[in-house]
């Protein structure tokens, strides 16, 4: 019998059974450590909805997720519940024994949000396509761009993977170098819950950004081909493109949301059950809402 049938026959049952599982820990906050990109979704609806349903208080943290998967590894932080974005973080985890598996529950593609009040919003605005190439108009004198720390988060690292497979699909070599300036560009790079906020207040003129982050903030967004979005499902697409950082090189990867309950979680009981909700209708229907796709065919990650 699932929790849903649980539910269904014997409501009392269930509330009962689930008041229990939490009052095994030391209360009923659950520690969600997850990617900054779902800090809006994770924060209003989610925290909300499982509030209301499990009976689960979140208490959310958000950071790029190579960065949270060091802290958890590294034993710094202790958090019931990792949501990675891309497989290379959660394996991180898995591989140093910290969970039993990692399971997919939405995908996203990389977009360029704007300022919808910026000097440069009406070339990317015109006719609700840019009049010219979105990757000229990053090249304009004076636009600010914002990005993410390429070291602690995989969106950083995958806007450089969208320039350099732009630069081969629009034939433009150099391209890599004359909108991002190197792949370590401080004038360029910010903590990624703030870059939202930066484009809202008109100190950043375009971003990078998953199709999942400009809509809470009201921001407009360029889509980019499916050649180089990185939300494609065959990575062959993609093959070309790498990075290497401090000795370690990267290579694009499929821009899936995975979560794992963690092994040495305070509330493991609670953990493993708000995993499992994040893959039921409910969940999945707020994630639609908040413009995540389904996960498709994407794979359980588990621990070797």
């Amino acid at each position: 019998m699932t929790r849903r049938d649980l539910f269904v026959r014997s409501p009392a049952v269930a509330l009962s059974g689930i008041g229990l599982l939490l009052r095994a820990g030391d209360g009923n906050v659950l520690d969600v450590a997850y990617a900054g990109s779902l800090a809006s979704v994770m924060e209003g609806p989610v925290k909300q909805a499982a509030a209301m349903e499990l009976n689960i208080s979140i208490q959310g943290r958000a950071q790029g997720a190579s960065g949270l998967a060091q802290l958890i590894v590294g034993n710094s932080i202790h958090p019931d519940v990792f949501i990675s974005v891309t497989p290379s973080p959660m394996k991180t985890v898995l591989a140093a024994g910290l969970a039993h598996n990692a399971v997919p529950i939405a995908r996203t593609e990389m977009v360029i949000a704007y300022c919808p009040n910026g000097r440069f919003a009406s070339k990317f605005h015109a006719m609700g396509q840019p009049a010219e190439p979105w990757w000229k108009i990053l090249q304009e004198p004076g636009l600010r761009f914002g990005r993410t720390d390429p070291i602690t988060d995989p969106q950083g690292r995958n806007i450089i993977f969208v320039m350099q497979l732009a630069a081969r699909l629009y034939n433009q070599p150099d391209l890599v170098q004359r909108i991002l300036g190197g792949d370590i560009n401080p004038e360029q790079i910010f903590t990624e819950p703030s870059v939202e906020a930066r484009l809202q207040s008109g100190q950043l003129d375009a971003a990078s950004a998953y199709k999942i982050q400009p809509a809470p903030f009201r921001l407009p967004f360029v889509t980019l081909p499916m050649e180089i979005n990185l939300g494609g499902a065959a990575l062959s697409a993609y093959a070309g493109a790498s990075l290497t950082i401090n000795g370690k090189t990267y290579h694009p990867e499929p821009l899936v949301y995975y979560a794992a309950a963690l092994q040495n979680a305070p509330h493991p009981s609670a953990a493993r059950l708000f995993v499992e909700w994040l893959r039921e209708n409910s969940a999945q229907e707020i994630l639609r809402r908040f413009q995540y796709d389904p996960p498709g065919d994407a794979k359980e990650l588990a621990a070797k």
